[in-house]
């Protein structure tokens, strides 16, 4: 059996970057520090305008911070109680636990046998009483992304009827994650709002930045409630986004060391002869053939943190891609916990 080193700990649960931030970004915020007793100003008009540029979408349409759960809650309380949102399940729920506080039903959609979303049961399912449809691309917990073109193309169609709410967080790991994005329907006036962070590929989850790309009349309606102006940002948050935004080689080379660890997962478990999935994030997802908290337990007990369970999938285990020392260590680990039967 393998062990883990008494000074290191592995978490590898929460899908962070565990290479962390450019050099520049480091450089910014030091540079910053002496500044952090005023409220942010030019950083928020650099910031959107840096935004603004990347999508080619308005300044005024760009709601900075983490505020996917502040548009759900609005979203619910706007209409009041019983209105519908879909999401697909399992998933990531902070739409689902913002909109019920407010009386939103939510509504889960199962994944697909891809363990995508199951964009035709979304068409089906949206009715008048669906007030906004949410999906995850790529999508956690199984990194499963959508071809391009028909996404786009059931997203216009679903926008057509409703509001769809559509979560990139992991889309800047794949290459043409531009060509991917559904800003490219806002551009076009379609009614989605567009959720991205610098949570996952920018390493600054510490930090809590994010933003949305909307409609003019909800970024208004934002900005009206206070919400992703000035006096609520993080200062160090806008400057070391700014430089992470300004330094493409060294998210280029993220990409790559990533997608560099994940394919060495991917790889073992076809050595294993166990489904996972093509996850094309910062994650790996597979059937460990027994239940999720003890494969978990076990691990832990070496002093490997997994993702949480996401039932129905109660064989499945979800976990981050670490630094490569630590990856290795945990590979090691799932052969060995794998093939203890």
């Amino acid at each position: 059996m393998s062990t883990l080193p008494a000074t290191e700990h592995v978490r590898l649960s929460l899908n962070e970057n565990p290479f962390g931030p450019s050099p520049r970004v480091l450089d910014a915020i030091s540079s910053s520090l002496m500044d952090i007793s005023r409220y942010a100003g030019e950083d928020v008009a650099r910031l959107r305008a840096a935004l603004s540029a990347e999508h080619e979408i308005a300044p005024e349409q760009i709601v900075l911070g983490e505020v996917l759960n502040t548009f759900g809650l609005y979203l619910a309380a706007q209409d009041g109680p019983g209105r519908e949102f879909l999401y697909s399940a399992p998933g990531y729920t902070a739409l689902v636990d913002a909109v019920r506080p407010a009386g939103g039903k939510a509504i889960a959609i199962p994944l697909d046998d891809r363990l995508g979303n199951d964009l035709g049961a979304f068409l089906r399912r949206t009715t008048a009483e669906t007030r906004a449809v949410y999906l995850v691309n790529p999508h956690n917990p199984t990194g499963i992304v959508e071809d391009s073109e028909h996404f786009l193309d059931v997203v216009a169609e679903l926008s057509q009827r409703t509001l769809v709410l559509v979560d990139e967080a992991y889309l800047d790991f794949l290459p043409d994650a531009r060509e991917r994005s559904t800003a490219r329907l806002l551009r076009e006036g379609a009614r989605v709002v567009v959720f991205r962070t610098f949570a996952k590929l920018h390493g600054l989850a510490g930090l809590g930045l994010g933003y949305a790309l909307a409609p003019p009349d909800l970024s208004k309606a934002m900005r009206e409630i206070g919400v992703g102006e000035f006096f609520t940002l993080n200062r160090l948050g806008l400057v070391a986004a700014n430089a992470s935004l300004n330094d493409r080689a060294f998210l280029d080379t993220m990409r790559g060391s990533i997608r560099a660890e994940r394919d060495a997962w991917h790889a073992l478990f076809e050595r294993l002869g166990v489904r996972y999935t093509d996850s094309q994030a910062n994650f790996v997802f597979f059937d460990a053939g027994r239940p999720h908290q003890v494969v978990a337990s076990r691990l832990a007990s070496r002093g490997i943190d997994v993702g949480r369970a996401h039932p129905p999938l109660d064989n499945w285990v979800r976990i981050s891609i670490g630094i490569a020392r630590h990856n290795e260590f945990a590979r090691q680990a799932v052969a060995e916990v794998l093939h203890d039967r």
